[in-house]
């Protein structure tokens, strides 16, 4: 029989029913209107979503022909955006940041192919920010209101003004949500590329840099890539609500990235499969030969961008494009992109045959590799499957980044998904601990098995000879290519030992000899574990390297208590918990502009050069000088 307390907890009343007001309901489920939290480490923490729905507006204004730049400063954390559009209704200046559903954007003449589309971007903004401000200037007046996690605390009045007309917002994100977070700006600026690639001719203007573009999509493949790696001069092309741009190079793997509305689908959908099915039946309608879908892809650099009415997508933070058709009552997105490669590529590469056999001569490099690999790559196939059944190399999660979400439930399960991590460790004890302390509902642990092997120079063959790598691949789900992902987030967890270190690159070397599409769509990691543990009997602190621990025995006093951690597996699954959760520090493996991989690579992991010498030397100097300047 139930007991008195389980009937209560049981009880279902009037009093279970709790209506939230639009912030209480932000605030309660942030996850759901910005997606992931985080500090900041990562390129789609919620700080940085925060800042894109505010230029969201801007780039919708100049999409709509008014204002020409946009003004981003932040400064002790607090973020400044201003345009030179029409400026915010000001008799709506308060309701159009703090109204649900509220905003000039379900009137579709006045916006007809714009993001936000549901008024809730700058309403989330407010109620996450412990500070909001927003000023709109609209023919010599204008109006300011001020509010506090999203209750307005201030309305001024209207006023003259000689400033442009325009909308100015600034906000300090809520330190209690978004806990001990810091902007990094090359995650910034990376973001303000896209938007003046997307926008080509816009100024935009962050912390002194200015950001434009005059050839949208072909700039943006120039600066994905360097020009010694491609195979042949970039295609561009334009028409009206799509532009694409696509070259090929000799890396594995498929390079795509995606926007709508000026929006970058990280996660792709509609538009960017069309563009996939598309381009391979353009290419062999083109070639009149019936070529493997894989072959034509491999090695792909693209870009596409769509323009379309009232886009719907599949999670408040946008980045997967639902069905859709391209106007109201116009063609389906398939059909779309498809009649435009199918015209205009094919146009292109009648008109330059130069580009069409070096296209032609990649394709066929691939399909040479392809049947070479056939007979190995269908016993390790049979062989991960069957690792699979008796193995526990993988502890997983139970949210997949690819799965269909549910129709009830759906922005939360999207959440999730957005969290889902993997964690790749070294060691039964290491695996052990984090296993332990994971969070089972979004984070996996893969076990290696001793040290990986040095893949530089190798060619894909050894992905499936090689038994750790050939499970890692399946567990990733990456052997086709991005699309299938089963993780946001790829994590190495490794010992921060010489060993460990050493791990660590060997990882990095196969991500980028194989899959190097993962590294330039920013989903691999480095966890960053504490070295020591500084404690008496008041407070303990964890830190990370040499500087923090000396900054910590001197903010302890007396003889603290230290501990070395020389490997994962030394921290207890309690403690651990505190270094993968919400707090979790990791460093993202980035490519800067220019990088080239194979160079990177023959730097780091070929032949022990005098300058890879010269380099860890004039390094290790410096790591030793900031510890004697902390002593």
């Amino acid at each position: 029989m139930a007991t008195e307390k389980e009937k209560k907890i049981a009880e279902y009343t009037e009093d279970s029913i709790q209506s939230l007001d639009w912030k209480q309901h932000i605030r309660l489920r942030p996850g759901m209107y910005i997606g992931k939290l985080g500090d900041g480490s990562s390129p789609d923490d919620g700080i940085y979503v925060l800042i894109k729905e505010v230029i969201d507006n801007c780039i919708d204004e100049y999409t709509m022909g008014y204002g020409k730049a946009v003004d981003l400063t932040i400064e002790n954390k607090v973020v400044t955006v201003r345009d030179y559009g029409r400026g915010i209704p000001l008799g709506k200046v308060v309701d159009v940041v703090s109204k649900i559903n509220t905003g000039a954007k379900y009137d579709s003449k006045a916006f007809q192919k714009s993001v936000g589309l549901n008024g809730v971007g700058t309403k989330a903004v407010n109620a996450l920010s412990t500070a909001f401000k927003v000023t709109a200037v609209r023919d010599g007046k204008e109006k300011t209101a001020e509010f506090e996690r999203g209750e307005l605390v201030k309305e001024h009045k209207e006023s003259k003004t000689d400033a442009p007309n325009g909308t100015l917002v600034s906000f300090l994100p809520d330190d209690t949500v978004f806990k001990n977070f810091k902007y990094v700006n090359e995650f910034i600026e990376s973001q303000l590329w896209n938007y003046a690639f997307l926008n080509a001719g816009l100024k935009l203007n962050f912390n002194g840099k200015t950001f434009v573009s005059k050839n949208g999509l072909l700039d943006l493949l120039q600066r994905k890539t360097n020009e010694d790696e491609i195979r042949y001069p970039i295609i561009h092309l334009t028409g009206e609500d799509i532009e694409v741009a696509i070259s090929h190079t000799n890396e594995y793997g498929e390079d795509l990235y995606s926007f709508v509305n000026g929006q970058h689908t990280t996660q792709g959908g509609t538009h960017q499969q069309a563009f996939r099915e598309a381009y391979v039946k353009t290419i062999r309608d083109f070639f009149k030969k019936d070529y493997d879908a894989s072959d034509i892809r491999t090695g792909i650099v693209a870009a596409i961008s769509v323009r379309v009415v009232e886009p719907v997508f599949e999670s408040q933070t946008k980045t997967k494009l639902g069905s859709v058709n391209v106007d109201v009552d116009g063609p389906s997105m398939r059909q779309f992109v498809g009649d435009f490669l199918s015209r205009e590529l094919d146009n292109y590469l009648h008109k330059h045959p130069a580009v069409a056999e070096a296209l032609k001569k990649r394709i066929e490099q691939s399909e040479r590799e392809r049947k070479e690999l056939a007979g190995i790559k269908k016993l390790a196939n049979e062989r991960a499957k069957k690792a699979n059944l008796h193995n526990r190399k993988l502890r997983d999660c139970r949210f997949h980044l690819n799965e269909e979400p549910p129709t009830k439930g759906k922005d939360e399960f999207l959440a999730k998904q957005g969290e889902t991590t993997i964690f790749i460790t070294e060691g039964d004890s290491a695996s052990g601990s984090i296993t332990k302390a994971r969070n089972v509902e979004t984070q996996a642990v893969f076990s290696l098995r001793g040290k990986p092997l040095n893949c530089f120079g190798l060619t894909k063959k050894v992905v499936y000879e090689n038994e750790e790598f050939n499970l890692l691949q399946h567990a990733l789900n990456i052997e086709e290519g991005l699309e299938g992902l089963r993780y946001n987030n790829v994590v190495i967890a490794t010992d921060a030992d010489v060993d460990g270190m050493h791990i660590r690159l060997l990882l990095m070397t196969f991500f980028l000899q194989f899959f190097p599409d993962l590294v330039k769509h920013e989903k691999v990691y480095v966890l960053e574990t504490p070295l020591f543990r500084v404690r008496n009997k008041q407070e303990t602190i964890y830190c990370y390297n040499e500087v923090e621990k000396q900054q910590a025995m001197k903010k302890l006093g007396g003889k603290p208590e230290v501990t070395r951690f020389k490997g994962l597996g030394e921290i207890s699954p309690d403690e651990f918990s505190q270094f993968i959760g919400p707090d979790m520090r990791k460093q993202l493996m980035r490519l800067e502009q220019g990088d080239h991989i194979q160079q990177l690579l023959e730097y780091y992991m070929g032949k022990n050069t005098p300058d890879r010498q010269d380099f860890i030397i004039q390094n290790l100097r410096i790591e030793m000088d900031k510890v004697e300047e902390t002593v």
